[in-house]
């Protein structure tokens, strides 16, 4: 299983990349999971205009679906295009991405099969994949993706959550997010300090983590001291292009 970095800004693109936005690859299969502003362009590089094969969308904040509305021209207007792409997501994404939309078409359903998600297992191409309800203001999911005898588990946007550390026990690599750094002002219920998010890793007995969805107005080596305080083993920055190998490590495919 192959995780490639297509933005990991948070809450909106940075000066380096788009905002959320993950590749996840198997037997030929590509998942993107997550499609955050500015991700069109850059996931061109991996899997063309209309290489993929399934997106799965944790929530239907911007910096975590807009370019939907962007992408689906490439289908739309495409050489070859001649089935829709199934897009996994919330309940009410497609209304979401139609009110975003200024086009003259308000519809998305002629390039994609919208399928809503719910707790628990799911099947995706190669990929089994575990469904927890994150602690955020909207419906957001985590997701614990397995394939080829590994394990990612994606927090996608949480706050402090039991959910997420029950969803990551023993994972190959937990990305994370990390969006904001140790503050008594931060808003709770919301999002997680880079000390959180090591804190969950630790708890959780995660092989590795990544920090992402840090804003560009965020010192990233503040965060990654942050989260090396809390979290011993392994851990880095997603950067965008960053890209990881992930083999038999774990048991947990059923």
């Amino acid at each position: 299983m192959k995780l490639t970095i297509i933005g990991c800004s948070g809450t909106m693109p940075g000066p380096d990349g788009p905002a959320s936005s993950y590749l996840v690859e198997s037997q030929g299969f590509r998942l993107l999971v997550d499609c955050g502003n500015g991700a069109s362009g850059p996931v061109q590089r991996y899997a063309g205009l209309v290489g993929l094969d399934a997106i799965l969308i944790s929530h239907v904040h911007s910096d975590h679906c807009l370019d939907l509305g962007v992408f689906a021209f490439a289908r739309r207007f495409g050489p070859g295009v001649t089935t829709t792409l199934p897009v996994y997501g919330p309940a009410g994404l497609p209304e979401r991405l139609f009110a975003a939309d200024s086009a003259p078409h308000d519809r998305l359903d002629d390039v994609y099969d919208f399928r809503t998600l719910a707790e628990g297992r799911r099947q995706i191409g190669p990929f089994a994949i575990d469904l927890a309800r994150m602690n955020h203001p909207v419906e957001t999911y985590g997701l614990r993706i397995m394939a080829d005898g590994a394990s990612l588990t994606y927090s996608a946007d949480t706050g402090e959550c039991q959910a997420l550390v029950d969803l990551a026990r023993h994972t190959d690599l937990l990305l994370c997010e990390a969006a904001f750094v140790t503050s008594p002002v931060n808003p709770p219920n919301l999002h997680l300090t880079a000390a959180q998010a090591g804190e969950h890793a630790t708890r959780a007995g995660a092989k590795r983590l990544v920090l992402t969805h840090i804003p560009p107005w965020v010192d990233q080596q503040q965060s990654l001291a942050e989260a090396q305080r809390t979290y011993h083993g392994p851990t880095e920055l997603a950067r965008p292009g960053g890209t990881y190998e992930l083999s038999v490590g774990s048991s947990d495919i059923p």
